[in-house]
């Protein structure tokens, strides 16, 4: 099987060794570059092309913000894993606004980490509890940004359905069974959905579905 292939964005040395050291222990895993600021991670991210970066919030040069938002305007299929110190709301919200796939802080464990990284690998979301609770509660109150286009226009009913099924929290597997389809084809129609929004992550895609007024939390619960 193909390893994931991973950039760490991360200005503190021994941290981005400690985790180094983690992921490479990992058969399924193989770190590809290390950018030590903002700016190195932008152009590693588009020499590399890695599956998974990991990026940190404060870093010199550039921070994990507008590096994510750079990233992600040359590719918009990368797929960020943000780790971080931080759980202000002024980091979380524009990094999943700007398409990082998951946002964890550096208290996971070893094995949450590992895991987190085959969870956006496969084009799910993945958010640290503390992270979780404060979207949820800002997703009650969604800013509408009413673009005049209904989900219709843009999605297939499956789509539709199946972006529905992601927000609410279920995992491709469970989608898949839910609507007896392999998780490859779930897979297949998530990578379209992203495709047609022009996003990158399963949250990102929440985030502007609901902007536009396409559901609503309380359909999802």
């Amino acid at each position: 099987m193909k390893r994931i292939t991973i950039l760490l964005a991360e200005d503190h040395v021994v941290v981005r060794e400690s985790i180094r050291q983690l992921l490479e222990r990992e058969a399924d895993f193989k770190v590809v570059g290390e950018a030590s600021d903002g700016e190195e991670a932008v152009r590693m991210a588009s020499q590399l092309k890695p599956d998974v970066i990991i990026m940190d919030i404060s870093m010199p040069k550039l921070n994990g913000i507008e590096a994510t938002k750079q990233i992600k305007a040359l590719q918009p299929s990368a797929v960020i894993l943000i780790l971080t110190a931080y759980d202000y709301e002024q980091y979380i919200f524009p990094l999943l606004e700007a398409g990082a796939a998951g946002y964890l802080l550096k208290d996971v464990g070893s094995r949450e980490l590992i895991s987190a990284i085959q969870t956006v690998h496969k084009g799910e979301a993945v958010l640290h509890p503390a992270v979780a609770r404060k979207v949820m509660e800002r997703l009650r109150q969604p800013k509408i940004e009413p673009t005049g286009e209904r989900a219709s226009d843009l999605l297939s009913e499956r789509e539709t359905i199946i972006l529905k099924m992601a927000a609410s929290g279920m995992s491709n597997a469970d989608i898949g069974e839910a609507l007896h389809l392999s998780v490859r084809t779930i897979e297949s129609h998530l990578g379209s959905i992203f495709n047609k929004l022009g996003v990158g992550s399963r949250t990102e895609a929440v985030i502007k579905a609901m902007k536009r007024g396409w559901f609503t939390l309380e359909e999802l619960t």
